[in-house]
């Protein structure tokens, strides 16, 4: 009978381990996507990022001929394309610098209208904050909803537009852009290097520089001239200075 227990006793504490080192390696290969907040300041994350994040960007300001700093930074991102584009000011003109492919932007073609509706937005926006302590490692805030977003709610009796739109780290989104941790790490030293007020970002349904249309059915009236709008803004970035 003593022997029963001691081997029951046995199982027991191996099913145990069993059960804990399962549940370890599914922690390790599959990790919460949403982390609590990091008590951390952009002093911070700027002592901690900026060595490996410059030393990865300044190849690409060499091969350009830009300066770094730069004066002025423009950020384009194309839903359809999943591709962010950065591009510099050097000597009163734009220089193309890099892209990064977008893991994760949530929604699809068309403006963000409402609260809960997962859209990214569309338009010419600015980065109104630097969240150093973001669940998705770090993120720039953009300051959707802009001056057109209100008027067009208004005009169409729209309440609760949403808002808390970011460029962020990891690979999930919810009217989000998520560019995964070393690009946020770049993006995020060069806008404080650059300086928020410095840097424009245009967000756009697809590259509207490519000879596409009828992508405006279903959308709000109002949405073909916001595309209008983001085709002569992007008459400033040509296609023929890179390779898409």
């Amino acid at each position: 009978m003593l022997c029963s227990v001691v081997r029951w006793r046995a199982w027991g504490r191996l099913v145990v381990c069993v059960v804990c080192v399962w549940l370890s390696g599914c922690v390790d290969r599959q990790p919460a996507v949403v982390l609590p907040p990091v008590e951390r300041t952009v002093d911070d994350v700027m002592a901690l990022y900026t060595p490996g994040a410059e030393q990865r960007l300044l190849p690409y300001f060499d091969a350009a001929g830009v300066s770094y700093p730069p004066m002025a930074l423009t950020l384009l991102g194309f839903k359809e394309e999943k591709r962010l584009d950065v591009w510099a000011q050097q000597a009163g003109h734009w220089v193309f610098l890099r892209s990064y492919p977008m893991l994760a932007a949530s929604g699809v073609a068309g403006p963000k209208l409402r609260e809960g509706d997962e859209q990214v937005p569309e338009g010419l926006y600015r980065i109104e904050a630097l969240n150093p302590q973001s669940q998705f490692h770090l993120s720039l805030k953009l300051d959707y909803p802009n001056a057109l977003d209100r008027r067009q709610a208004v005009r169409e009796g729209r309440e609760q537009l949403g808002g808390d739109i970011f460029l962020h780290g990891k690979n999930v989104s919810v009217g989000c852009v998520a560019l995964g941790d070393t690009a946020i790490e770049e993006l995020f030293v060069l806008v404080v290097r650059v300086g928020m007020e410095h840097v424009t970002v245009l967000l756009a349904p697809y590259d509207l520089r490519q000879p596409v249309t009828g992508k405006t059915e279903g959308l709000p009236l109002w949405v073909a001239a916001l595309y209008a709008e983001l085709r002569r803004a992007l008459a400033h970035f040509p296609l023929s200075s890179h390779a898409l």
